[in-house]
């Protein structure tokens, strides 16, 4: 199952597979014991999380999907594509393998996916680490800039679906030191998606970006039901897109959350700050859960 330009010394884990309505998700499943969940956003896949995994397997059962259109899964040419519609597979991930108290980390795009689960059954949510994410709407202090509404339209589809634009331009662009992306780890978020049919995935969720993510708002109207889940929020302060306007909403959101600024870190904090990052979130499975 896994393709011939994956690096096994990388990512040497095993493969595993969901078949759902949209296809074959693929996730990796390292270890024994308490379990962590692992979601990711764009352009992205669970490769992000390939230092975590090896560090905390060895402890705990780490799970980490790649979504329908992402990493290894499948990338049919038709499918919903929305941020619901992952949040649909995840939660039927979740089910698949029993999952009934687990610690949750999430990322970019992958913050609503996952969180729109933990607020449906937060007694499952042991803990809960964030990583430059959101869960309200793009608008206001937080409306996307005129470019990036853009991207969601005809110019925006060709870039993303001719071009590969958001893993060879924009993923580079979000680092804090791009001499951390070596071409090896450049090639390893570019391999995924080779034709343009295969881009699907990338080009809906700019397209929701643009939108501004308006079904958020019913996530964020939940949100006090995260208020007694221990939580870490860990920040690359040099993210060009989720900097320190999101960090300080979810500090005044979540006042009693461990919070880790890296300040020369930018959007991939787990390239980036790989050890930082183990370090938090060692500090929050060390945490008592309620």
């Amino acid at each position: 199952m896994h393709p011939p330009w994956l690096d096994r010394t990388l990512y040497p884990f095993a493969a595993h597979s969901l078949e759902l309505d949209g296809g074959r998700l693929h996730y990796v499943d390292e270890g024994t014991g308490e379990a962590i969940l692992f979601v990711h956003g764009t352009p992205t896949w669970s490769f992000l999380y390939r230092h975590l995994i090896r560090e905390l397997a060895a402890d705990y059962r780490c799970i980490a999907p790649d979504h329908i259109g992402f990493g290894l899964s499948d990338k049919p040419p038709t499918w919903d594509y929305s941020c619901v519609a992952h949040a649909h597979n995840l939660a039927t991930l979740i089910e698949h393998l029993g999952l009934q108290r687990f610690t949750l980390v999430a990322h970019d795009l992958g913050g609503p996916i996952a969180l729109s689960y933990a607020l449906d059954h937060p007694e499952r949510i042991s803990r809960l680490a964030l990583i430059n994410t959101t869960m309200w709407p793009l608008e206001g202090p937080f409306a996307v800039p005129a470019a990036a509404r853009l991207l969601g339209g005809p110019l925006g589809r060709v870039l993303y679906l001719r071009f590969n634009l958001s893993p060879r331009v924009l993923l580079p662009m979000v680092y804090g030191d791009r001499s951390k992306l070596t071409p090896a780890i450049h090639h390893h978020y570019l391999a995924p998606f080779p034709r343009p049919e295969d881009r699907q995935g990338l080009y809906a969720f700019a397209r929701q970006v643009a939108g501004g993510l308006p079904w958020a708002a019913g996530l964020w109207a939940r949100r006090a039901a995260l208020a007694s889940i221990p939580t870490a929020l860990v920040w690359g302060i040099r993210d060009p897109a989720f900097g320190p306007p999101y960090l300080a909403r979810w500090r005044a959101t979540l006042p009693d959350a461990q919070v880790l600024e890296l300040p020369t870190a930018g959007h991939l904090v787990q390239e980036e700050a790989p050890a930082q990052l183990l370090g938090a979130i060692r500090r929050l499975l060390a945490a008592i859960p309620t």
